[in-house]
């Protein structure tokens, strides 16, 4: 049933954004075209996801697939919502003249070829972009800094910079190049810590076996330190046993520290600059609708309200459902998992918006609440589409400086 109603949906989008393609050409050779790459598609699409195997989860070429397929159903969309406002105005201008002129019959105006040629063009910028999105712009690395203020950070730590990437998604890369450029971007930051906020991998640890070269040539003065993301779990995976998951997720523990990585188990560690110190506090996943294994209380034994605290934790709704508004007093928080839905508008001043925004509050950048403050980083890698659309892939620079009293 699940089946019949997606190809139902699909054929009648396609047949209905076939109309604005037969107004603007009435080419018969072109037609056939049209029709022989939508079935094709269709076919190619119900393939890939009736053979997915979750023992070996989503693969590049089946990533691949969705995205091809985004790229020529997601503009006929568009094209259907238009076509459907001119169809309206056709009924109503069809109503009137039936109704309230001398017109005896109710005729449809046909369709103009203006509007089509408009609806063509507006379609072919998502395809144009979807297309980009897949070979260039999921490595369009950017570089985002931001200076933050605190009244209770200790004076040796003015100026201490962090750098946070988040979302690595090893199982999906595809250019060696492009993430060498992008580790060597990290590294220039010149930051004194780095922190990783989860999600290394897809679904398996052996997905990182190409890439631990590069990513254990990170290197900050304090070290970098790493928690685990819902992915790193293996829980959207099938094992032919709890044991097979578990030495999955050790492998993971294990492979984090021979990079040189410190992961952060709900457990804290102190950085220190002079006789000064703050408190490095970093929780397992813990998300609204997601896995829940982070432990704040457990994290933090033994801090005090007045300790100045950065949290690492990969899902932003535990900042929004506990830590926010947690009398221990967690200054800064640290979070990924959203991705912006990789695809999205950001006009700095302007606009700022994605479809992820309808499901968090806090889905990008810098939140202010209660005197606490949240950053989500958008992600360095990408899962499902295998691009990014607007929403570029993310190194976080934060500066902490001393807010006066």
């Amino acid at each position: 049933m699940r089946w019949f109603i997606f190809i139902l949906i699909y054929i009648l989008v396609d047949v209905y954004a076939f109309q604005a393609f037969r107004t603007f050409s009435k080419s018969a050779v072109l037609s056939v075209i049209y029709v022989f790459i939508s079935l094709a598609f269709l076919a190619a699409f119900i393939y890939t996801l009736s053979t997915l195997d979750r023992s070996r989860g989503i693969e590049v070429r089946e990533m691949y697939m969705l995205g091809w397929f985004l790229a020529f159903f997601v503009p006929k969309l568009i094209l259907v919502l238009l076509m459907f406002g001119e169809d309206i105005l056709r009924l109503l201008v069809a109503s009137y003249n039936r109704f309230f002129t001398e017109q005896t019959s109710f005729e449809l105006p046909s369709r103009r070829k203006f509007i089509s040629a408009l609806a063509l063009g507006v379609a072919a910028i998502p395809f144009a972009s979807l297309i980009y999105g897949m070979y260039r712009g999921k490595y369009r690395y950017r570089v985002l800094s931001y200076s933050l203020e605190f009244e209770d950070l200790p004076e040796s730590f003015e100026g201490y910079r962090i750098t946070q990437i988040s979302d690595i998604h090893s199982g999906s890369f595809d250019d060696a190049e492009k993430i060498t450029y992008g580790i060597d971007l990290i590294n220039e930051q010149k930051s004194d810590v780095i922190l990783f906020t989860g999600d290394l991998v897809n679904n398996f640890a052996h997905e990182m076996k190409d890439w631990t070269g590069l990513f254990s040539k990170l290197k900050a003065k304090d070290g970098v330190y790493s928690v685990l993301g819902n992915h790193d779990y293996g829980d959207y995976a099938d094992w032919e046993s709890q044991a097979a998951k578990t030495e999955n997720l050790n492998t993971l523990k294990k492979l984090q520290r021979d990079m040189g990585w410190r992961l952060l188990l709900n457990e804290h560690v102190f950085l220190e600059r002079g006789n000064s110190r703050i408190a490095l506090v970093g929780v397992e996943n813990w998300g609204a609708g997601f896995k829940q294994a982070g432990d704040i209380d457990k994290a933090s034994n033994g801090l005090m309200p007045q300790d100045f605290k950065v949290v690492m934790s990969h899902d932003p709704t535990y900042w929004s459902e506990r830590l926010k508004n947690d009398p221990n007093n967690y200054q800064l928080t640290l979070s990924g998992h959203t991705h912006g839905m990789q695809f999205g508008i950001e006009i700095p001043g302007f606009i700022r918006w994605s479809p992820v925004q309808y499901r968090y509050d806090n889905w990008a950048g810098i939140y202010k609440e209660a005197g606490k403050v949240l950053n989500v980083n958008r992600g360095f890698g990408y899962l499902g589409y295998p691009g990014r659309v607007g929403i570029w892939p993310e190194v976080t620079v934060i500066e902490l400086r001393r807010r006066l009293k």
